[in-house]
């Protein structure tokens, strides 16, 4: 059963929805409850969202009230030439994109039906409560929360993932009986999931906007995620312990310390090849295992390689 909750959203849908039907209402129109459930359909997550969203209804309960004039004046008003009228006005609205609007135009077309006849005077009903519901809608959108405080708590989140998956690591190639559950890489990939779709929303609460920093940090992050993910089949597959995967060990501990949005990619870079420089200076492999284990363990250095690239590309576009 799921917590019970009232949001902010909510409060913001109940109150716009009731000043549209008082407004309405106070102008004297017709079917004013209809302005409380355009603003209801209105207010969305973003105010893109929502402009998207306005703009998709306001075109088709346009596009609704002059196929009503096209239709109901010379075909009647009945049952058959509201069906006639939905079947060429629900494929036009489709392709004026205008999806949307749909349901709300039909509303506006049952009520052009209701009254059974069509004038002036009952357009300008219907073009007012749709200003009105839209309007209050757009109105109540122009404040949005700041995503500022849950955008940091996710990247924190996030770091603190990496840090303890690259620790495991580090237990792992030092410790060849290590044994880890993994759960800190579902928990990782939910919560970059979940720091993205955040990331993207605020994007869409600035129309001069197209990303922001966040949204390009967790971008970053997914990407060097994708890298841990092909590591870990790699490294749980090694069951013998060499030197050079202490040493690799050791390198992935000192990454687990360092794991923040500041930029230590190229200082990493620089002790890795230190580290790559050192495995090809020691003795070839004596055994199939070993040379098949230090296989793998260049396989990761090169992974890790990736990683750090990934990190310096992105620090170096956020100058």
């Amino acid at each position: 059963m799921q917590r019970f909750t009232i949001g902010y959203r909510t409060l913001k849908t109940a109150a716009g929805a009731a000043a549209a039907i008082w407004i309405a209402q106070m102008l004297g129109l017709e079917f004013y409850s209809s302005a409380g459930i355009l603003t209801i359909l209105c207010i969305k997550v973003t105010k893109k969202r929502s402009l998207i969203s306005s703009w998709e209804r306001i075109l088709a309960c346009v596009t609704g009230i002059v196929f009503a004039a096209a239709i109901f004046p010379f075909f009647g008003y009945n049952p058959l030439s509201l069906a006639l009228l939905l079947v060429l006005f629900i494929p036009s609205a489709v392709s004026l994109n205008a999806k949307e609007g749909i349901i709300t135009s039909s509303v506006i077309i049952l009520h052009l039906y209701s009254v059974q006849k069509l004038s002036w005077s009952i357009v300008w009903n219907e073009l007012a409560l749709i200003a009105i519901g839209v309007g209050t809608a757009l109105l109540a959108n122009l404040y949005m929360p700041s995503m500022e405080r849950e955008l940091k708590k996710l990247q924190e989140q996030v770091e603190e993932k990496f840090k303890a998956i690259f620790h495991e690591f580090y237990l792992y190639l030092q410790h060849d009986s290590h044994r880890w559950d993994g759960k800190e890489i579902t928990e990782c990939a939910a919560l970059i999931t979940k720091a993205k779709s955040l990331a993207f929303r605020d994007v869409e609460n600035h129309f001069a906007r197209h990303e922001n920093e966040y949204y390009h940090y967790f971008k970053m992050r997914e990407k060097q995620f994708e890298i841990i993910e092909q590591m870990l089949p790699i490294i749980s597959s090694i069951d013998k312990s060499y030197i050079q995967g202490e040493k690799l060990g050791r390198f992935c501990e000192n990454l687990s310390e360092r794991v923040h949005p500041g930029n230590t990619a190229v200082l990493f870079l620089d002790k890795l090849e230190q580290l790559r420089l050192e495995f090809r200076e020691m003795p070839l492999p004596k055994t199939r295992d070993e040379f098949e284990t230090r296989s793998k363990l260049f396989y990761l250095l090169n992974e890790v390689e990736q990683y750090l690239e990934i990190k310096k590309k992105f620090k170096k576009s956020d100058v």
